[in-house]
């Protein structure tokens, strides 16, 4: 039985670019970002079997054709990346372009995304239902996810909350085994400097 690790990438990518911004840097180029050497870091001593990072599909949006290339592109560039340092990708749910309203009043294309969470918990439950599985760790803040968590560990299997130190999850500490955090320090020494193609 294996230990794997899940990450919801946009969720970790969000986290890690709130601390940027908090700290007054730029974030992160993420198809140069060292996400191996922070997790190795992280998790260091933990024999872990699997190593997944989650995505939404990005999609083209007839609104916004450039920003949708553009986003594409840099989700190509990070999966393959991500896949040369020793991660599985799976891209599920997808990215929309909505509509909201912006500062006065003016509307404001917003990507989201949708049913990456769901998949993630899938799995979970999924893998523990099928013995596949003695221990997760999940990389993500989400706290939708904490169902999937309490029928995991009902099924005999260890859960560890992977989060931040800045602002981590009550909620996942408290329904999973254990709590890791990330050190906002850790974080910066695994950067690379260089421009992005898109904020």
């Amino acid at each position: 039985m294996e230990t794997v690790l899940l990450i919801d990438g946009e969720n970790f990518k969000g986290k890690i670019k709130s601390i940027y911004k908090d700290a007054e840097k730029e974030r992160p180029v993420w198809h140069e970002y060292d996400f191996k050497g922070l997790l190795d870091k992280v998790l260091g001593g933990l024999a872990i079997d699997r190593k997944v990072f989650y995505f939404a599909r990005v999609k083209e949006h007839e609104d916004s054709r450039d920003k949708s290339k553009q986003l594409i592109e840099e989700q190509r560039f990070l999966k393959d990346h991500l896949e040369k340092s020793g991660f599985e990708v799976i891209l599920s749910g997808r990215v929309r372009g909505q509509w909201e309203d912006g500062q006065g009043g003016k509307k404001v294309l917003v990507f989201r995304e949708k049913g990456v969470d769901v998949k993630i918990g899938v799995d979970m439950v999924s893998l523990s239902c099928d013995k596949k599985v003695k221990e997760i760790i999940l990389g993500s803040s989400d706290s939708d996810l904490q169902p999937a968590i309490s029928e995991v560990r009902r099924r005999g299997v260890s859960c560890v909350y992977l989060g931040f130190e800045a602002q981590p999850n009550k909620g996942l500490s408290y329904t999973t085994n254990r709590t890791l955090l990330i050190r906002n320090s850790e974080i910066f020494e695994f950067e690379k400097g260089q421009k992005s193609l898109i904020n």
